[in-house]
């Protein structure tokens, strides 16, 4: 009789245990197929009615249909607006932030060169986001995004340099540069050229400089020491001396970029280092990523990240950063990589399928890789001035590596 009694009694508390389980799971079940209610966060902060967020010009096509899925998802309504990015956005921010008069933005974009210097006039506020987000880009998209150990922004686009070549004149990309510098030797001989850089500048020379082991600012785990310049040390002047034999050697054509772009259509030039978007694309140009260096590694050029932060002066840092997060995971950078042409720093897209088949987005995809964030410490305008002069002396005028380099970084330091 015991364990009649005993069994009964244990049926019925499982009956109703897998009826709670049933009510549970039906709740869940509505919640998940409720597209109509806004998503709720676990988080003290007021949800707010409204934010608003600048965007860069010519870009609020591609920003619309992502800031109405926010809207719909999460309940708040999204105003934006577009400035100018270098200045005019800096300077708003700068004019209207403390005041707080209903324009001040919630969220803004920059590039990340501008980091250091917003960071320092108290414009922007660390990111905080959890680690998985963070691995979601690119490492060093990440670092251009930090400034003393702490991250400022998530990164919404890259650009960095490529190789750009004349498919008629060149039937594959070459693989190194000593490659490249044969084929150039060659062509001078019919009297083109086989490739051009700005190796007079120090943009396009520092990838040489670090590829082959130099540095601008000592990097200590995401925070630049400016008082250690590399610029002149062994590999810097290594990499000025192989820059010079190209010049020496009558290989590289001189000219701005309009004319090196007009030698590139008259089939006057085979290849040339610049940007993706430095030549409309047909089914005769190519691109590549850069040729390895005679060192075994490869070219490093400056990578430009431009990306997402969230204002000093928003009243709503929890949302304002939901909103960056949003705006940057995979499925709406690859919105705007479709509805913009700006490449994503998503590790996810360079992965695709769907961009296997482009060239351009390949060749930035690999050299990604290899890019280096440009420091985004103010101390990094007084550098452009004497390395620009610098590697023109070295370029036009045959002067000595070392003692030019030396004399560059000794004029950086006493800024």
């Amino acid at each position: 009789m015991k364990k009649q009694i005993f069994h009964l009694i244990m049926s019925i508390f499982l009956i109703m245990v897998a009826s709670a389980c049933g009510i549970d799971s039906a709740k869940d079940n509505r919640k998940i197929l409720d597209d109509e209610k806004p998503v709720e966060e676990a988080t003290d902060e007021a949800k707010p009615e409204k934010m608003v967020i600048w965007e860069e010009k010519g870009k609020a096509e591609a920003l619309k249909p992502m800031i109405e899925k926010f809207e719909k998802e999460y309940g708040i309504e999204i105003v934006h607006e577009e400035l100018e990015i270098a200045r005019e956005m800096h300077d708003r921010l700068r004019r209207d932030g403390p005041i707080g008069n209903g324009k001040t933005p919630d969220v803004v974009t920059f590039s990340h060169q501008q980091i250091g210097q917003l960071v320092k006039e108290g414009l922007i506020q660390e990111v905080k986001v959890e680690k998985e987000v963070l691995n979601a880009f690119h490492e060093s998209t990440i670092r251009a995004e930090m400034y003393q150990d702490k991250v400022f922004g998530l990164p919404k686009s890259v650009n960095t340099s490529v190789l750009i070549y004349n498919k008629k004149m060149l039937s594959k990309a070459p693989e190194t540069m000593n490659d490249l510098y044969k084929i150039s030797k060659e062509y001078r001989k019919k009297n083109v050229y086989g490739y051009h850089a700005e190796w007079n500048g120090f943009h396009d020379a520092y990838g040489v400089m670090a590829g082959m082991g130099s540095y601008v600012f000592k990097d200590k785990k995401g925070h630049f020491i400016s008082s250690d310049v590399g610029l002149n040390d062994k590999h810097a002047i290594k990499a000025a001396a192989y820059i010079q034999k190209w010049y020496k050697a009558d290989l590289i054509p001189n000219g701005d970029k309009a004319a090196i772009q007009n030698l590139f259509r008259q089939g006057k030039l085979a290849s040339f280092l610049g940007d993706a978007n430095s030549i409309s694309g047909n089914e005769e140009t190519g691109m590549a990523h850069l040729p390895e260096l005679p060192n075994g590694k490869p070219v490093k050029p400056f990578l430009e990240v431009k990306g997402w932060h969230v204002t000093a002066f928003t009243k709503h840092p929890y949302w304002s950063t939901k909103l960056v997060e949003y705006l940057t995971n995979d499925e709406q950078a690859w919105h705007r990589y479709e509805a913009t042409g700006d490449f994503p720093p998503n590790k996810s897209i360079g992965h695709a399928e769907s961009i296997k088949d482009k060239e351009k987005a390949q060749a930035l995809s690999i050299q990604l890789q290899y890019a280096e964030p440009v420091p985004n410490i103010p101390e990094m305008n007084k550098v452009w001035g004497p390395m620009d002069s610098a590697m023109n002396r070295i370029t036009m005028e045959r002067a000595k590596p070392k003692r030019t380099l030396d004399e560059a970084v000794k004029a950086i330091k006493k800024q």
